[in-house]
């Protein structure tokens, strides 16, 4: 696989946060220079047209998408926990294990028909960037593709992303949850 480098600097924590779950630590990559060069280089080759803006979902995902922004010439857009943005926004809600969660962006943040690219660090069941998706997509921006560090295939989140019509791109995947 192309980028067997690259999973090879993701640590894996074994039970955390709690038994069973093989946490993927994707700092132990953020902290070898030439390991996030290349890794922001194919995400950037992996881009399927010009983008207007990239979208980072808090927090790991304003990493990529601040360092994709720069070479794809686009903005940053962010995407928070509901009730961390000064000023006027937009929200959505999502559904978690238990109970209910709420994102958020600034409703000026983008005109009606920008092109925008969807970024983060990690899909696993899919909740959040779908809902990022939906928020943007009811902000009037033209979202078709989503790109992640690393992928949680077992979890469903990209095969449900692929099936709300958007092309999903990971560059590493790991088994299991």
């Amino acid at each position: 696989m192309a980028n067997d480098d690259l999973k090879a600097l993701i640590r894996t924590i074994p039970d955390f946060p709690k038994p069973g779950i093989q946490f993927r630590d994707i700092t132990t990559l953020l902290l070898s220079p030439a390991g996030l060069a290349a890794c922001i280089e194919r995400m950037v080759a992996a881009t399927d047209g010009p983008v207007d803006l990239v979208a980072g979902i808090e927090a790991r995902g304003f990493l990529f998408a601040a360092a994709l922004a720069v070479p794809l010439e686009a903005g940053v857009l962010l995407i928070r926990k509901d009730g961390k943005l000064p000023g006027a926004t937009i929200a959505e809600d999502y559904a978690l294990e238990y109970g209910q969660d709420r994102i958020a962006m600034h409703a000026d943040a983008l005109a009606p028909g920008a092109r925008v690219l969807l970024v983060d660090d990690l899909i696993a069941t899919g909740g959040t960037a779908r809902a990022a998706i939906r928020l943007l997509r009811k902000a009037g921006a033209v979202v078709t593709q989503a790109q992640f560090l690393v992928d949680l295939p077992d979890l469903g989140g990209a095969a449900a992303l692929r099936g709300d019509g958007l092309r999903v791109d990971a560059l590493v995947a790991f088994p299991g949850h």
